[in-house]
């Protein structure tokens, strides 16, 4: 079964059993495991993933035991060869990045100095404007052990029209449920007009080890196998939230890529791009708040962050901004 989406994607229907991550040697012959348990403390009253999908608003589903897979474009190829240039997701232990190196910009709150077995938030969706096509920009959560080992899940630009689609950075990852990667997500936020944001949960299986991705309110994406890892095979060593670009200094100048709304944290709710609710999963397979968020924002006067706490978004913070402009030349 093909499904056509109305912003022009075309969404397969794939039989669970013959995706793509059984091509893996150590994956032939196997089935998707069952559903584990999930951390306690988690919220259902999120907003359900399958709403936020435009291959699927107007009723159209694919059929039981089948998975959606977005058919990937020639556009997608060339978007894919740009962000191998820039070297995308070359995590590194330190949260300071050398963007000077490699064009790599950020601005994310973090926690470090304890085991970590997953996170969670609520991610504020915007269609960011971006440069050239030598240039990204996400919104993303990185979960880190080690110097190379990373999991992280993202929102960026379609690269269409206005959306955002979600996609993953490990590659085996066996899908299981009704959420295709990559396709297009809506609606997105405006700028003083209404917001929407997704949930999104990452956590480690206490019985097998595998690493599960949640969408929405109890809605399963699927699960990376424990052993694709090292480092996370035990637990994460760090948690990273927030944004990241790539500038590439097109005519000698700072990119106009946005980051977020495209604007600077100070400007606040329905202005400012956020992240709130953000959790960590303990070793007890619990969600807990943090307790030492730190933020950081390498190129501030193109990009910042300010964090904070209250009773309804917990730990949250505010980020993005415009990039080139007088402070940021």
């Amino acid at each position: 079964m093909v499904v056509q989406s109305p912003d022009g994607d075309i969404i397969d229907c794939v039989l669970l059993h013959h995706q793509p991550a059984f091509d893996h040697p150590r994956l032939k012959g196997q089935k998707p495991l069952d559903p584990p348990e999930r951390p306690s403390g988690v919220n259902t009253n999120e907003m359900g993933a399958e709403d936020c999908q435009q291959w699927s608003m107007s009723g159209e589903t694919c059929p039981e035991g089948t998975i959606p897979i977005r058919r990937t474009t020639e556009a997608d190829m060339l978007r894919a060869s740009s962000v191998r240039r820039f070297g995308r997701k070359r995590p590194r232990r330190r949260v300071r990045r050398d963007s000077t190196s490699n064009g790599h910009e950020n601005a994310v709150g973090y926690v470090s100095g304890d085991q970590y077995y997953g996170a969670k938030a609520s991610i504020n969706v915007w269609a960011p404007r971006v440069s050239n096509q030598y240039e990204f920009s996400l919104s993303q959560m990185w979960v880190i052990s080690g110097h190379s080992a990373t999991i992280s899940t993202s929102l960026k630009p379609a690269g269409r029209s206005a959306q955002s689609c979600m996609g993953t950075t490990i590659p085996d990852s066996l899908l299981i449920g009704p959420i295709a990667i990559g396709a297009a997500i809506s609606p997105t936020s405006s700028y003083n007009g209404g917001q929407f944001d997704i949930s999104l949960l990452i956590w480690k299986d206490p019985k097998h080890g595998n690493w599960w991705l949640e969408f929405g309110s109890g809605i399963l994406v699927g699960y990376w196998p424990s052993f694709l890892f090292t480092h996370l095979r035990d637990h994460a060593s760090m948690v990273q939230f927030g944004g990241e670009i790539v500038n590439s200094r097109a005519g000698g100048f700072h990119t106009s890529t946005e980051m977020g709304s495209g604007h600077l944290a100070g400007e606040g709710f329905r202005k400012a791009s956020y992240f709130r609710n953000l959790q960590v999963v303990d070793w007890d397979n619990s969600l807990v708040p943090l307790l030492n968020l730190r933020v950081l924002a390498d190129h501030p006067n193109c990009y910042d962050i300010q964090g904070g706490i209250n009773r309804i978004w917990g730990n949250y913070f505010y980020y993005g901004g415009p990039g080139r402009n007088v402070k940021c030349p």
